[in-house]
């Protein structure tokens, strides 16, 4: 028989500046939670319009020992990287970048839309890599919209965008290194749902927009607020009141490792630490011809 997880917690978002001066709104790391094992941060990028000149990113900088996940929500973002990818994201496109090894990346919006302006709506999650695949060779994983695969509810008034894992019968089409789900799902006025997550997986939810009722309890809870369930159970709840509800779910195993940070290196030791500072300032993680 299956149990509906119910919720042990929420977190508020943490407005703060990031890379070049771009706002976004973090769930995590903050004083209240540094990380939810296998994620190490989550942050909503605006939204925010920008008018013509305006527009900002996050210019060159490195990556070792996770993966970066880019997804567009509005707006644009121009890519490019040490090993000589680039690209411009569009609204609905994911990147999901493995750094591995290390690269060496930046994140600036394309030059068209400096020139406008526009909103700019987006996120960006961290999944940590367990030790045996800290080192792996960097690669990238572009999906643009439309080959993510979307699903329906019989009734049609809920809808799953499926990054990652699986949700209504959908798979998704990117491969993960560290076992994880990542569903942005759209509910209808008065619409519910009650779906399935793998026992093994820690679960939140982050509201984008409307109000969510949470669980059997129907909790009632706002955006930009992180819903973190407990660990007993093989379904997760989730209600629209009198508004549509735009909602992610997350999902992972736990890597139960060390995690020692320093910016944007993430390892296992102080001394891989060390050893990714010296690796960067030798250039052995490349770098950006622009």
């Amino acid at each position: 028989m299956s149990a509906t997880r119910t919720i042990e917690r929420t977190y508020p978002s943490v407005r703060t500046v990031e890379g070049g001066g771009f706002v976004v709104h973090r769930p995590f790391p903050t004083r209240m939670l540094m990380d939810f094992d296998p994620f190490l941060l989550l942050d909503e990028m605006g939204p925010v319009d920008y008018a013509p000149g305006e527009a900002k990113g996050a210019p060159d900088h490195p990556h070792r020992g996770f993966e970066t996940v880019t997804y567009v929500l509005e707006g644009q973002f121009g890519h490019k990287d040490s090993a000589g990818h680039s690209g411009t994201l569009r609204a609905g496109d994911v990147q999901w970048m493995t750094a591995g090894s290390g690269v060496v990346h930046s994140e600036m919006p394309d030059p068209s839309f400096v020139a406008t302006g526009g909103r700019v709506h987006g996120l960006q999650l961290w999944v940590n890599l367990p030790k045996r695949d800290k080192m792996i060779s960097p690669r990238y994983q572009e999906m643009p919209s439309a080959g993510i695969p979307v699903a329906t509810s019989d009734d049609g008034k809920v809808r799953v965008k499926v990054i990652a894992g699986e949700a209504l019968g959908m798979k998704a089409a990117i491969e993960t290194r560290t076992p994880i789900l990542y569903q942005h799902f759209t509910l209808q006025p008065g619409a519910r749902i009650v779906h399935p997550v793998p026992r093994d997986y820690r679960v939140f939810a982050y509201g984008l927009s409307g109000k969510g009722f949470y669980s059997d309890e129907q909790l009632e809870i706002g955006a930009q607020q992180m819903i973190v369930f407990d660990n007993d159970g093989d379904t997760v709840t989730m209600a629209a009141g009198d508004e549509p509800l735009d909602v992610l779910l997350f999902g992972g195993v736990p890597l139960n490792e060390p995690v020692v940070r320093y910016g944007p290196f993430v390892m296992n030791t102080e001394d891989e630490i060390r050893q990714a500072v010296i690796d960067y300032q030798a250039g052995r993680m490349g770098q950006i011809t622009h």
